[in-house]
């Protein structure tokens, strides 16, 4: 009988070897890609998005434990979906409405979802505000926020094509502005002198220069200077005057 101290040990079989982070991310880069693409045309470039799903596939990579007996899918995906949405979440609003109203938009999307299933059509608001248990006015408000991502252009066309949208927002009409200061002004200024009145006419109408006006009445620049800052004054003192009752 051989004696047990001298039989050969049993070789160990080598442990199989687990694939490398880089060798993880090469694999499944095509499937962060496709995530990606989901989110496509909704204000940020593509090539964007597939770089923050790579980001996102490398650092599941990098924290994947086989030994963990979990599938290296089912932990990757939802590491690049959140990276994802963090990316709109921070870079992707050109109008940031709240964190509640971002926060209700988001519930109220796979609330949507879920009545559409359910009722065979588009749900209503107050519905959603019930399946929510939400008020009606803060789903309303979400819902009228929800093209914060990429609003309207300006530039855009609207009608036949010959306009833009940005052509039919009204503007400060200084037309306007003007009327209300000669309503104001034309009373005081009758009350000047001819020679005072002939000045403002033509440094705020004509709009000359102090040089040409002294040149027009006769007079040197520095008086015409000293001259209209009296006639200012006189102005200023006569709009304040309290209006005699009628």
């Amino acid at each position: 009988m051989v004696p047990v101290s001298i039989l050969p040990e049993p070789a160990l079989a080598p442990a199989p070897s687990s694939p490398s982070s880089d060798a993880l991310v090469e694999e499944n880069m095509p499937i962060a890609r496709s995530m990606a693409a989901r989110y496509r045309n909704r204000g940020i470039d593509l090539d964007d998005l597939e770089q923050v799903a790579l980001l996102g596939l490398t650092k599941a990579a990098r924290r994947f434990d086989p030994e963990a007996g979990h599938d290296f899918l089912s932990y990757a995906v939802p590491t690049v979906r959140g990276e994802l949405r963090r990316h709109f979440r921070d870079a992707g609003w050109m109008v940031r409405p709240p964190r509640r109203v971002q926060e209700l938009q988001r519930r109220i999307t796979r609330a949507q979802r879920e009545l559409e299933a359910k009722l065979g059509r588009s749900p209503r608001p107050s519905e959603v505000a019930v399946h929510l248990e939400a008020d009606l006015s803060d789903v309303v408000e979400a819902l009228s926020a929800d093209g914060c991502f990429t609003p309207t252009s300006l530039d855009g066309a609207v009608g036949d094509g010959t306009s833009t949208l940005g052509d039919l927002l009204g503007s400060e009409d200084r037309e306007i502005e003007s009327a209300e200061a000669r309503v104001v002004l034309r009373p005081v200024v009758r009350r000047l002198s001819d020679r005072d009145q002939r000045i403002v006419r033509l440094r705020f109408v004509d709009e000359c220069t102090q040089q040409e006006i002294a040149e027009d009445i006769g007079l040197t620049q520095a008086q015409v200077s000293r001259v209209l800052t009296r006639i200012l004054a006189d102005l200023k003192e006569r709009l304040v005057e309290p209006t005699p009752a009628a």
